[in-house]
């Protein structure tokens, strides 16, 4: 069964090919820098310290700030991407990153960090959770519904393969050619995308091209209202999309203000320097990666993506793998056979619309509490508050995948019922 399994698996991904591969060196690159930031923005911000209360609020301003405007774009860019293309939105979005990294490449100092954090955040609005979205639409127009869970597992294995590499990557370098080497992976990728990955989607033809300016900006603000009213009637119609947008809330509200302090404290805690990082992700991709690829697509025709998503949530809540059960795929998979074929970037886009609330509203609470109790002037002595806070958050996420009922995928005539609900985004 696992043999044909495999055999299946391949030919579903072999169209994937010029897709997956950028997306592999994307993540390499990105991941290998995140073990030597803390120590790069602590150096700048504070230097001679191991605790720095600054870089820890700037870094839950950037993701509050991330959050707000990722609410607008990231459903803008799903329906972009639905209308125009999935890879004219997957060059941009994976293109945001080379700026930020050439600025720490060019100089460390104080300045150069700040001027990192600005363009880090412009880049984190369109990219954060957008490469991914119009990813998974772009596998849900290639691949059967029946073996898109599968393939998603894959990809998300990828997704943890990829970190682990860059871990490897960041241990094994000197520091100082961490940033070169990642900037040059990360001006491969679009020009790969540009060269090979074939277009899925017909781009809708443009219209009334001599509308003045006024009138065109007019027009473009009354379509993204009609989107955004046609996509919360697309989640608001159906059970599974509303439940998945209340478990990718609460699990993004505990996961992001987890990730976004927990370098930090494993600095201020225990000391940890670029190495240490490196060598624990590493494991913790590693974990990832054997559950994603070899456990859990043998074990979902069993049991169905409902038991995998509450088992991954119980994981991320004792925290044992940190990230050892991968709940992403499952949930791009219920979201996908919920929503029909003309809306899969608008529902993934919605969903991550609300994940990027619970990221904004994250950081406001766990900056100032980590910084807090990792201070002489802590209530008690417990520096991972917050850390214990956030897994609150998750056990909310828990019960609300325990009443999620997924349902059948959409039929043709549900498909052409709403196929004609709403005019483009652009025209």
């Amino acid at each position: 069964m696992v043999g044909r399994w495999d055999g299946s698996a391949a030919r579903e991904l072999k169209p994937l090919v010029h897709l997956l591969f950028p997306l592999s060196v994307h993540w390499i690159a990105e991941e290998m820098t995140v073990s030597v930031l803390v120590d790069v923005t602590t150096s700048a911000l504070c230097p001679g310290k191991s605790t720095c209360s600054q870089a820890i609020y700037i870094t839950g301003l950037q993701q509050t700030i991330v959050g707000i405007f990722k609410m607008v774009v990231l459903p803008v860019l799903g329906q972009l991407a639905d209308e125009y293309g999935r890879k004219p939105l997957l060059l941009l979005t994976v293109s945001t990153s080379i700026v930020p990294f050439a600025l720490l490449a060019i100089n460390e100092s104080k300045e150069f960090v700040y001027a990192y954090y600005v363009t880090r955040t412009l880049s984190f609005i369109i990219s954060q959770g957008s490469i991914f979205c119009i990813s998974v639409a772009y596998v849900a127009d290639v691949v059967e519904n029946s073996k898109r869970a599968a393939v998603f597992s894959w990809i998300t294995g990828l997704f943890s393969a990829s970190h682990v590499l860059g871990n490897i990557l960041a241990r094994f370098l000197p520091e100082e050619y961490i940033f070169e080497v990642s900037i040059a992976l990360l001006v491969f990728c679009p020009v790969y995308i540009t060269l090979f990955l074939t277009e899925t989607v017909t781009p809708t033809t443009r219209q009334d091209q001599r509308l003045p300016i006024f009138n065109k900006a007019l027009k473009v603000v009354q379509e993204r209202y009609n989107s955004m009213r046609h996509a919360l009637t697309i989640v608001l119609s159906s059970p599974t999309l509303k439940s998945i947008s209340l478990v990718s809330f609460f699990y993004e509200l505990g996961m992001s203000g987890i990730s976004n302090v927990l370098l930090y404290y494993l600095k201020s805690a225990f000391g940890f320097n670029k190495n240490q990082f490196s060598e624990i992700l590493t494991m913790v991709g590693i974990g990832s990666i054997v559950s994603q690829l070899i456990v859990l697509p043998v074990v979902n025709p069993l049991v169905g993506e409902k038991v995998i998503l509450c088992t991954a949530l119980v994981a991320s809540i004792i925290y044992a793998l940190l990230y050892g059960l991968a709940w992403a795929s499952w949930t791009y998979a219920i979201i996908s056979k919920a929503a029909s074929s003309t809306d899969q970037g608008k529902a993934q886009g919605f969903v991550g619309g609300v994940q990027s609330i619970a990221s904004l509203l994250s950081p406001l609470a766990m900056s100032p509490l980590t910084s807090w109790f990792l201070s002489s002037t802590a209530p008690f002595n417990c520096k991972g508050f917050s850390i214990v806070c956030a897994s609150i958050c998750m056990v909310a996420s828990l019960f609300c995948a325990l009443m999620l009922k997924p349902e059948a995928t959409l039929n043709a005539d549900s498909q052409e019922n709403i196929e004609s609900i709403e005019a483009p985004l652009l025209s």
